[in-house]
């Protein structure tokens, strides 16, 4: 399976913060807001990653993560000349995504928590059609919502409607089989001039090829759209960091459970960072693990 974060967009909302970096180089607490959809393809346990960014701002996400051999991963980068909706992404990744399956998150996308990870597995496992999520919200009005049966299957689907017909909302998140491409270029723009990634989630919902998994409500979700809520996020993320003492998102943690990356590898990436909390963090964790074996190896 690949894997695909869309950090590309104007990020209007958020002017005049964006009007010179894209959102997704944001600061969300202590690490970049891409850190966080790029975190859920690792626990995904996806390797092979492209990321869509703004014309012009290659090189600020190639400084953050090079080719990804830090985290043990594959990443390579593409620009996206004019924003046109979330289904373009698919689209536009056409060539990277081949004959594989494809794993698609939104560069704003914060999600984290324990239970993720059986819910991606369970995703990431799935062969044939689409996979999304749904998450229980107090206003799902600004989102695209999904209906459920009794059993969880999806009944309907609706971007940002004024009357919901349930409160789950469909977050950035999304998995597809090798017809996604070819599917989203079917589609034709909606009102706002944009190809709807609904309206892609619609056609396999027709196809009866469309699966929901509920999330637990244990999980943290956050939007970042305006400035409010990316301040809202922020405080979340500190004060569940605080609370449990690791780290979200950390992206060379995720590599070093996964077996990607050996002990020697976290350590590195520590003592670049030694200066911020992040890099002490890595150098702890690779400490802890030195400690346990009396040498440095792969976590498995």
């Amino acid at each position: 399976m690949k894997g695909i974060v869309l950090a590309g967009g104007t990020a209007k909302r958020l002017y005049p913060v964006t009007k010179a970096c894209g959102k997704s180089l944001l600061p969300l607490y202590d690490k970049p807001l891409v850190y966080y959809p790029l975190s859920v393809l690792l626990r995904a346990g996806i390797r092979d990653i492209l990321i869509i960014v703004p014309a012009g701002l290659v090189t600020p996400f190639a400084d953050l993560f090079a080719d990804g051999s830090a985290f043990g991963v594959s990443i390579t980068y593409l620009e996206q000349e004019s924003p046109r909706g979330i289904a373009e992404a698919l689209i536009l990744g056409r060539d990277f995504i081949g004959e594989d399956r494809v794993c698609l998150v939104l560069g704003d996308n914060i999600i984290y928590g324990s239970a993720l990870d059986l819910s991606l597995r369970q995703a990431a496992a799935r062969q044939e059609g689409a996979v999304v999520f749904a998450y229980p919200v107090a206003d799902p009005r600004p989102f695209g919502v999904i209906e459920l049966d009794a059993a969880g299957r999806p009944l309907s689907l609706e971007e940002k409607p004024a009357q919901p017909r349930s409160h789950y909302i469909v977050p950035g998140i999304y998995f597809y089989d090798c017809q996604a491409p070819q599917l989203a270029a079917s589609l034709r723009p909606s009102r706002r001039g944009e190809l709807e990634i609904t309206d892609l989630n619609r056609l396999y919902l027709q196809q009866g090829k469309l699966q929901a998994i509920p999330l637990d409500r244990s999980l943290g979700w956050h939007d970042a759209g305006t400035a409010d809520s990316l301040l809202d996020a922020a405080c979340a993320v500190r004060d569940a960091q605080r609370s449990s003492g690791k780290i979200i998102a950390c992206l060379e943690e995720i590599a070093y459970h996964q077996g990607w990356i050996d002990t020697a590898a976290l350590q590195r990436s520590g003592q670049m960072l030694q200066d911020a909390a992040y890099g002490r963090y890595l150098l702890q964790l690779a400490s802890d693990r030195k400690g346990k074996t009396g040498k440095s190896n792969i976590c498995r």
